[in-house]
C-alpha cells in the first residue's frame, strides 16, 4: 500500500488600512495550532529535526465568522475557548497554522494595556514611540500627545521614567493611547476594568464615543453578559476553538447561559462512613501489646 501525504492548506493572510470595503473582518476555517514540548531542549532540536515528539492544541479550530463595516460583535465563551487567540490574530499579534483571514481598517487594540512599553523612557516618550510603531505622522503624533497625557490623568508622572510608574497606571497609558487613535476596527479584550472605579467609567464612555461612529467596528471580549449587551449588537459563541452560535447579542447570550446551566456539574465527593471498630469483626482492630520498646517508656 501507498501512503499519500496528506496536503495541508497554508494559511492567507489578507491585511490592508481600506476602510471603504463593506467586510471588516473575515475568518474563513481558520485553525490555529500550538506546539507543547516536553522542554527547550525538544523545542530547539525541532528546528533541527522532525522526529522530535509534542502535543499539539488547537486553539481555534475551524473557525469561521463574519463582521460587517459599522458592526459591534462579542465573543463569548469559557476560559480557553479561543475568543483571546482570534483577537490577537486579528491584531497581528499571532498568525494562523491553516485558514485565510481579511483584515479591511486600521486597527487599534484593547489587550495587554501595560505590555509593549520601554520602562528605560518616560511616559511622554513612549507615547511618541507607540504612534511611530503604529505609522502615525509626526503632525498626528504632535495632535495625539496632549489628548492622551489629558485622558491619562498622569499629571507630572508623564515625564518620568516608565520603571516607576504602577501597573494601574501604565495600563490608564497604554488605554489612552490605543482609544485616542482614530480606529477604524477597534478590538477590547477585558480593558475596561482599568484603574479604580471612576476612571472605568471613564474607558467605558469613550468606548461608547468611539462606537457612535457608524464606520468603526467593534469587537468585544467579555464574560460579562451585562457589557456585552451594553456595547453589542451581535454575539458569537465559542467553545473549543469553534463557532457554535452567531446570531442577535440577547439570543447569544441565552444560548451561553443556557448551556452553562445544561452542563453537568461536579458532585461533591461522598464522605467517607466508618464504622465502630469491634474486635469480635474483624481480629486485626485488637490492640496489640506495646513492644519492650516502648514498655521502656
Amino acid at each position: 500500500m501507498s501512503s499519500k501525504k496528506r496536503d495541508v492548506p497554508e494559511a492567507e493572510i489578507i491585511r490592508d488600512n481600506d476602510n471603504t470595503t463593506p467586510i471588516a473582518v473575515r475568518f474563513e476555517h481558520v485553525t490555529k495550532t500550538y506546539k507543547l514540548y516536553k522542554s527547550d531542549r525538544h523545542r530547539l532540536l525541532s528546528a533541527l529535526t522532525s522526529r522530535v515528539k509534542c502535543d499539539e492544541v488547537n486553539a481555534s479550530n475551524d473557525l469561521s465568522f463574519v463582521v460587517h463595516r459599522g458592526e459591534s460583535i462579542a465573543l463569548l465563551g469559557d476560559n480557553g475557548a479561543g475568543k483571546s487567540t482570534a483577537l490577537k490574530m486579528i491584531t497581528g499579534v499571532c498568525f494562523p497554522t491553516t485558514g485565510k483571514i481579511e483584515v479591511h481598517g486600521r486597527v487599534s487594540a484593547l489587550l495587554e494595556l501595560g505590555a509593549g512599553f520601554d520602562m528605560r523612557l518616560t511616559g511622554r516618550e513612549n507615547v511618541r514611540l507607540r504612534g511611530q510603531i503604529l505609522g502615525l505622522t509626526s503632525e498626528e503624533i504632535d495632535e495625539l500627545e496632549p489628548k492622551v497625557i489629558a485622558f491619562s490623568e498622569l499629571g507630572k508622572y508623564i515625564d518620568q521614567p516608565m520603571r516607576t510608574y504602577s501597573s494601574g497606571m501604565r495600563a490608564r497609558l497604554g488605554f489612552a493611547v490605543a482609544s485616542s487613535i482614530k480606529p477604524d476596527i477597534l478590538v477590547v479584550d477585558e480593558a475596561l476594568a482599568v484603574g479604580d472605579r471612576r476612571f472605568s467609567l471613564k474607558c467605558r464612555r469613550r468606548v461608547r464615543t468611539i462606537m457612535k461612529d457608524d464606520n468603526v467596528t467593534v469587537l468585544f471580549v467579555t464574560h460579562s453578559t451585562r457589557l456585552a449587551r451594553s456595547f453589542c449588537q451581535t454575539g458569537v459563541v465559542l467553545e473549543h476553538g469553534h463557532a457554535v452560535y452567531e446570531g442577535a447579542i440577547d439570543d447569544a447570550v441565552k444560548f451561553y447561559e443556557h448551556e452553562d446551566d445544561e452542563r453537568p456539574q461536579k458532585r461533591p465527593p461522598k464522605k467517607r462512613v466508618y464504622e465502630k471498630r469491634d474486635p469480635k469483626v474483624c481480629p486485626k482492630w485488637r490492640k496489640r501489646p506495646r513492644t519492650k520498646r516502648y514498655q521502656a517508656w
